[in-house]
């Protein structure tokens, strides 16, 4: 178990990654998480309007303003 001490946990890499300007990259990580309450489909969402925004202009949604949102959900749920 003491093997596992020497690696980041991934809510530490999500806000390295969200420090160092990775927005993207901090969305991608927290993507996967499975408690995110309330930020959950904001976040998720976000992330898949940066893999395919294609889609989301096809349905109508603005993908820009739905990774915004994103980036504010992670703000909010992780107080960076």
């Amino acid at each position: 178990m003491a093997a596992l001490d020497n690696h980041p946990s991934k809510l530490s890499l999500l806000k390295e990654a969200w420090t160092r300007g990775d927005k993207s990259g901090a969305l991608r990580i927290a993507a996967k998480f499975q408690e995110l309450g309330e930020h959950k489909e904001a976040i998720s969402r976000a992330w898949q309007a940066i893999q395919d925004p294609e889609f989301y202009r096809a349905i109508g949604k603005d993908p820009a303003a739905l990774i915004e949102a994103g980036y504010a959900a992670l703000k909010e749920r992780y107080g960076l």
